[in-house]
């Protein structure tokens, strides 16, 4: 669920392109995520791309030994079922920092332009 509808309620059209334009530049991309887990999940490519640093640092490491590719291949496997909350809950978190900033500068500048 989305819960920064009634905060984009109050935009105009013009902070409506800017709040989307800016989760797309900051945001993560689901296609990126899912190539990425594809192709270099095995090595925790996805989620050095999520920001998940030290269990990619782990899956690295397990990949590079024969009983710990066993279990890279089973957490690649649920991965797939939870890269997408993971980019989901990213770019919602983006959002709201993103129409945070746009009310600051509004409340800040009082006449609601940008």
């Amino acid at each position: 669920m989305n819960f920064n509808v009634a905060q984009k309620s109050q935009l105009d059209a013009r902070e409506l392109l800017l709040l989307d334009q800016e989760v797309k530049n900051r945001g993560k991309n689901m296609v990126i995520a899912y190539v990425l887990w594809y192709f270099l999940g095995i090595f925790g490519g996805h989620r050095f791309y999520t920001g998940r640093t030290g269990s990619a640092i782990a899956l690295l490491i397990l990949s590079l030994t024969g009983l710990g590719l066993f279990i890279t291949f089973i957490w690649w496997v649920v991965d797939a079922f939870l890269l997408h909350q993971w980019i989901k809950d990213h770019n919602q978190a983006i959002e709201a920092q993103v129409l945070n900033e746009i009310q600051s500068h509004k409340a800040f500048t009082g006449n609601g332009m940008l």
